[in-house]
């Protein structure tokens, strides 16, 4: 094995976490398709494939490295939001509590000297910048417009906004 028992149950921990997104959100996704928000719907669909990427990212590696992948149970996301805005906040509240995890999995491996590890996590470091930007703008977007004019989120996500 060439990554320690204590950061292979912490990428599985992280493989869980990753899987809850892909599955919160389908469940995001599919609130903004039932209100005929396409373009919203798509870009969370979207999201929910690479979240669902990143899981298989760590599934990869610790295979990579002979470690033991144990795929955690899954809680059930949230489905039903009363706002656009309460939805988006949720997608939001969720990267940064992976961005907290994916920081805290980068000083285990700093702790551990294990430098292939904090290669690996390098990326997911940048990706979570990239993440959370995407959805503080949305969510600054949405609360911009308001709920009864979310088709100018739909007519800026045509025009490629939201990454």
């Amino acid at each position: 094995m060439l990554i320690s028992e204590e950061l292979n149950k912490a990428f599985n921990e992280e493989i869980g976490r990753e899987l809850f997104a892909s599955h919160q959100y389908i469940a995001i996704a599919s609130y903004f398709d039932g209100r005929a928000l396409k373009k919203l719907a798509e870009m969370f669909f979207k999201q929910s494939e690479e979240e669902r990427e990143h899981a298989m990212k760590f599934v990869h590696y610790l295979n990579d490295v002979n470690g033991k992948v144990e795929i955690p149970a899954v809680q059930a996301p949230k489905n039903d939001f009363q706002s656009a805005e309460e939805a988006v906040r949720l997608a939001l509240e969720w990267e940064l509590e992976v961005t907290k995890h994916i920081n805290d999995l980068m000083t285990l491996a700093i702790e551990q000297k294990d430098y292939a590890a904090q290669e690996f996590l390098d990326w997911f470091v940048k990706e979570q910048v990239e993440e959370v930007s995407t959805m503080q703008d949305l969510l600054q977007i949405v609360q911009q417009v308001g709920e009864h004019y979310l088709i100018m989120v739909e007519a800026y996500l045509s025009h490629g906004g939201g990454g």
